[in-house]
């Protein structure tokens, strides 16, 4: 690969860890959010869907790292 190629994946492998932060942002507001419902909302309806979309975001950051990881071995 050349050196072109392997700063754009560079700086794109910079653009994903940025939005893979504001993702951990969002998952840590809602993750908060759940904490401080009461008990009963948490294992109602309204928890269980704030848990899924908690467990979405966390496979969303996971897939990011793992691409970023992806290019950063492909830019070697």
């Amino acid at each position: 690969m050349n050196n072109e190629r392997r700063k754009k994946l560079k700086w794109l492998g910079a653009q994903i860890d940025e939005l893979a932060v504001l993702v951990e942002e969002i998952r840590d507001a809602e993750q908060e959010a759940f904490d401080n419902m009461p008990e009963s909302l948490q294992d109602g309806e309204r928890g269980d869907a704030a848990q899924q979309s908690i467990d979405y975001l966390d496979t969303a950051i996971d897939y990011l790292a793992t691409a970023v990881a992806e290019m950063e071995s492909a830019a070697e």
